[in-house]
This record gives C-alpha cells, structure tokens and sequence, in this order.
C-alpha cells in the first residue's frame, strides 16, 4: 500500500522500516531532516518537507511522536496530515496521548471522510526494533480492519478495543498496572539485599511462582546492578501516568496506588533520572 510514516523517533524510525521490508510504498516525515535522509538512505523509501505532503497520496498515514501538542501539530496543524490526506485514507496514530485528544482527531477526519485510529503501543524500543509490539486500537471496525494487516508489520499482537479513544484508555491500563507492578518488585528486590538474600537465588525461586512477570525476568538484574540507562524513560512514564490520572479524575476511578508511585518517580526525577528507564523506582529505595 501507499503508506506515510510521521515521526522518526527510537520507536517510529523501526517501525516505518518494517513497513517498508513488508513491501509498502513508505514516505517518511521528520521535524529533523536528517533523520528523514538516513531513514530514506536505509530503507530506499522518500521523504517529505511537511506531514501534508508524505501524506498526500497515501491510503494509510502512520505516526508517532511525542505528546498531545505533537499530534495536534503534524495531525492539525497548517501544514498538517488531515490538510493533505485525501477522503478515504486512514489516520493511525501511535503515539500514546489522551483519549480526549484522540476523540478530537477522530471527529475531524470523519468531517473530511477519514478514517482516524488511535493506536498506542507497548513493547518499548526493543519491541519496535524486533517488529514485536503490541497495538492497542480504538476507532471504527471498518478502518481497523483495513489497517490491521498494515500494522501488522511490525507487531505481535493487534487488538480492536472499542471506539475513538479507547485505544488510549487501554494503553493507560497497561501503565497503570506496570508502574504498581515495577513498584513491588523494587520493594521485593530491596527487601532482599537488606535481608541478606542473595538477589539471584531468590528471584530462580520465585520467577517461576505466581511472582513471575515480564518485569522480574528482564529487569531484576539490572535494578540491582543498579543499571538504567535504557529502555522506557521516566519522563514517559510520567507523561502516561498523568493522562491516566487526569482520566480518572474524569471516570471517577480510584488509582491510589498509581498516584503514589507517581510520585515516587518525581522523586527519581529529582535524582537525575528524568531519561532513566522506568525500572529505576529501585534507586529511591537504596538511598
């Protein structure tokens, strides 16, 4: 198909490559050029000056970037996708932003005959890198599934959860449970060493218990170690778990927990660790 890609970032740089090893026409777009010409130059696709115009004539418009201001921008703004898409072409944003600002898109494009998915992701950058991530998705069934076989170049597993929206709703979901869960294991792990466990015979122990999780199995070592400087940032973390809170400000939903490990990855932040990686939580509790 004829794709754009918006946004090449450690996760959309990956992604709009598998696009292209699956055989898509792929034009790309980049707020720095130069990360548009070295994605051209290793994977032979184009690229274009505006999101306007990588939008242009493709069915599909891809994109992923930071925040609720960035999709509004390259989706909305003047020289943005919906300005240059034509009526029948589909939207799929995978950045992870509000619902609100999903739902807003949503009923824009409609008014200009555009399909619009919001489609955040999880996997992190290593699921982007492997072509191995996970889509949440919320829109219309009819431009989920036209879009779905697209996606699936660089996923795993792709879910149509409901209408505009709710594939942000349920990205918050996913955060909400990571950051309770990151939370324990920093406690347990700590727990240990203060106990004068040996972290590794324990966690052999318990990973295959009900404890296990994906978190244990690839994080405990390095939160010992006391090693942060990949994966998925605090600062992000902190940006999703805001739109989560904000929501159930609005749904009335009880996230005493999410509200306190909330703060606790403040605290992380104050320590230097805005670009950490979010199982950094550890490093609060061995001050």
């Amino acid at each position: 198909m004829r794709t754009a890609f918006i946004g090449l970032g450690v996760m959309g740089y990956p992604m709009a490559g598998y696009l292209a090893k699956a055989g898509h026409e792929v034009v790309v777009y980049n707020r720095t050029a130069n990360k548009a010409a070295a994605w051209v130059h290793d994977y032979q696709g184009d690229s274009a000056t505006t999101p306007a115009a990588a939008a242009q004539d493709a069915e599909i418009v891809f994109s992923c970037v930071g925040n609720d201001d960035d999709v509004r921008d390259v989706i909305l703004g003047e020289h943005g996708v919906l300005s240059g898409v034509s009526a029948g072409a589909i939207i799929v944003d995978h950045t992870t932003a509000s619902a609100t600002i999903a739902r807003e898109i949503y009923g824009l494009a409609v008014d200009k005959s555009v399909g619009f998915l919001d489609a955040p992701v999880s996997g992190g950058q290593a699921g982007a890198e492997n072509g191995q991530l996970t889509v949440m998705i919320g829109g219309d069934a009819s431009s989920f599934e036209q879009a779905a076989p697209v996606i699936d170049s660089y996923a795993r597993a792709i879910t149509h959860i409901g209408p505009s929206g709710s594939g942000q709703l349920a990205k918050m979901v996913n955060q909400i449970c990571i950051a309770g869960l990151v939370q324990g294991l920093a406690e347990g792990l700590n727990f240990a060493e203060r106990a004068g466990l040996e972290p590794a015979v324990v966690i052999e122990s318990i990973s295959k218990g009900a404890a296990q999780s994906w978190q244990m199995e690839n994080r405990w070592r390095t939160m010992v170690d006391g090693e942060f400087d990949f994966g998925f940032a605090v600062d992000w973390m902190r940006k999703d778990l805001g739109f989560a809170l904000d929501e159930a400000g609005r749904n009335g939903a009880n996230l005493e927990v999410t509200a306190l490990v909330d703060r606790f990855y403040a605290e992380v932040q104050a320590m230097g660790g805005k670009r950490w990686d979010t199982s950094s939580l550890i490093a609060r509790l061995k001050k």
